[in-house]
């Protein structure tokens, strides 16, 4: 496929606001998740919040759309350049070429919850959501989406995409899609996911959530971490003097084996990964580093460590950097795309938080401790309920 420019990238989780904090805690191996304090019943988990969300109010002018999810994709938004360089997209192409396409599991399901849970009677008996939140839009799968079209001015093609775990990965393969396509020239591309009831006690529901913070590989791990976050990233068809951060390629997968469980044999993983590399017309042992999905659950964790042992060579540094934010459902794609951004940035290569004995399903690959290294290509792994799984390939070109 063409390589596509990676113009700016940015992150906001548990770590912190920014790039610079997100490198600064993978060196340090500091993590960010925190016993649940969230919610009026907290359930007894460990989980990766943002601090602040709840003191940040969206700009009067955007009030319409107010609620958690929308105020961390405001915070998200203002980091790293982001908003310089998409001005920079629009001045050259104009605001019909650049496309808004954004991911997310559950959107602003946390203000519909409480408008759920404030809901009276009016004079006819007809229960109503209070006033404060009869807004339609962010009861929607689209409020994020809506937001930001409306935040950042964007007139192109604005897309949601909710293909839960994976979403935010696929952003990365839609835009590219329609760059090359001719549709647009740039896009603002990210995710965003909060915390709130239905994420927290429907995972409790399935029995994936464990008590204690997530241990990724390890083969006493017994279920994910909860958290949230935000990012984005702005993308542009590349020039053939372009040098920097790329997006080289993408897979993607239907396998729809289960509603809730991967492939026993990762064939959708397999399929994902394996496209991946072929769109960037690289071998296997091209791959610096991998991102893995390492939700922490005991099905996950064995079925992505025998694909990955399959497909890659043992020198291959793979690791789940779940154990610093918390599985962050919908922005788990973004989130730890601009982790694989960063290893190719600064050589950090992240190994596992928490993990100490290695489930026998893993090969060489899977790297429990930190490693440096000049890498040319990153992979992020995404893999989300039902099958549906995105696999991208990060390049970097020297000047």
């Amino acid at each position: 496929m063409p390589a596509i420019a990676i113009r700016a990238f940015t992150a906001t989780s548990a770590l912190g606001r920014g790039n610079a904090a997100h490198a600064a805690a993978l060196r340090t191996r500091r993590g960010g998740l925190r016993r649940n304090d969230f919610g009026p019943t907290p359930l007894p988990t460990w989980i990766g919040r943002v601090d602040g969300v709840e003191d940040a109010p969206l700009p009067s002018a955007l009030s319409r759309w107010e609620c958690r999810n929308n105020r961390l994709a405001w915070i998200a938004l203002q980091h790293d350049g982001v908003q310089t360089a998409l001005e920079a997209v629009v001045a050259r192409h104009g605001v019909d070429r650049v496309a808004l396409v954004v991911g997310t599991s559950t959107s602003s399901i946390g203000a519909s919850e409480e408008a759920y849970s404030r809901a009276q009677e009016d004079e006819t008996g007809t229960r109503r959501f209070p006033d404060d939140l009869a807004r339609p839009i962010v009861h929607t799968p689209h409020s994020l989406g809506d937001f930001l079209q409306h935040a950042t001015g964007l007139r192109g093609p604005c897309i949601t995409v909710a293909t839960a775990c994976s979403s935010s990965a696929k952003v990365f393969a839609q835009a590219a899609r329609m760059i090359e396509a001719g549709l647009v020239d740039a896009a603002l591309v990210g995710g965003v996911d909060t915390l709130c009831g239905s994420v927290l006690f429907g995972f409790n529901a399935l029995g994936l959530v464990s008590s204690a913070p997530c241990r990724p590989f390890d083969a006493a791990r017994d279920g994910l971490s909860l958290g949230e976050a935000g990012g984005f990233a702005v993308l542009e068809r590349a020039g053939p003097a372009d040098t920097g951060l790329q997006l080289r390629g993408y897979g993607e997968s239907s396998d729809a084996h289960h509603m809730s469980a991967p492939h026993p044999e990762g064939l959708g993983a397999t399929l994902a990964m394996r496209a991946a590399l072929d769109r960037a017309a690289i071998a296997p042992d091209a791959v610096g580093y991998l991102n893995l999905h390492g939700t922490s659950t005991p099905a996950n964790d064995s079925v992505e460590a025998r694909a990955v042992d399959a497909l890659f060579p043992a020198s291959l540094h793979a690791s789940s950097t779940k154990g610093w934010t918390g599985h962050t459902l919908g922005a788990a794609g973004i989130v730890e795309s601009v982790i694989a951004l960063l290893a190719l940035e600064t050589g950090v290569l992240p190994g596992i938080l928490e993990s100490s004995v290695r489930d026998p399903a893993c090969g060489p690959q899977i790297r429990f401790d930190n490693a440096e290294a000049d890498i040319g290509f990153a992979m992020n792994n995404s893999f989300g309920f039902g099958g549906n799984n995105c696999s991208l390939v990060f390049g970097k070109v020297a000047a």
